[in-house]
């Protein structure tokens, strides 16, 4: 099971580079088309809109899995284990409660974006919207998962603060080596 996971997400961290270079492709080459041949495509400016949207919501799943999302643990670290689980459950059910709204939403918005077609592109709308449902059952999986491993005791003093307070030091390093 942990390898399908593991080639999902390998999948959708493909999906993000091709986004990626789909989107600089297109940009930069309306820019040339732009100002050096006074002419441009009109499908890229749309598509690039698109990709961005689709990189956007598969970036904050990947980040989920990774723990990556950016938090604020000041008043958590110092709490008791029992304060850190309450706080922990708590955090994850609300980002459960979102994520079925997510859903929801995404399904309410179905009818609508099915006949909804892109003024350029010519396409169903539901083709850049209908990631919703996507996003919303992935980490309403990963918001379950770790609910389940709280409430079963599996987790461990560490992974009861699920934040990363910065991406460029380390959390006991920070600021250690900048003093005088």
């Amino acid at each position: 099971m942990n390898r399908a996971i593991d080639w999902f997400f390998k999948g959708l961290e493909f999906l993000v580079v091709a986004c990626l270079v789909a989107m600089v492709f297109m940009v930069f080459g309306n820019v040339v088309l732009r100002y050096g041949f006074n002419s441009g495509i009109l499908i890229s400016e749309e598509m690039s809109r698109y990709c961005f949207i689709w990189l956007t919501y598969i970036g904050a799943m990947i980040a989920m899995r990774e723990r990556g999302h950016l938090g604020v643990d000041t008043l958590v670290k110092h709490l008791p284990r029992v304060g850190k689980q309450a706080c922990l459950f708590l955090s994850e059910s609300l980002m459960l409660f979102v994520n079925v709204l997510f859903l929801v939403g995404t399904w309410k918005m179905h009818g609508l974006q099915v006949t909804n077609v892109s003024p350029v592109v010519g396409i169903s709308m539901i083709w850049v919207y209908g990631i919703g449902y996507v996003v919303a059952v992935v980490m309403a999986l990963f918001n379950l998962s770790v609910l389940w491993r709280l409430c079963t005791g599996q987790l461990s003093e560490d992974e009861l603060v699920q934040v990363v307070e910065s991406e460029d030091l380390p959390h006991e390093a920070a600021g250690q080596g900048a003093r005088p």
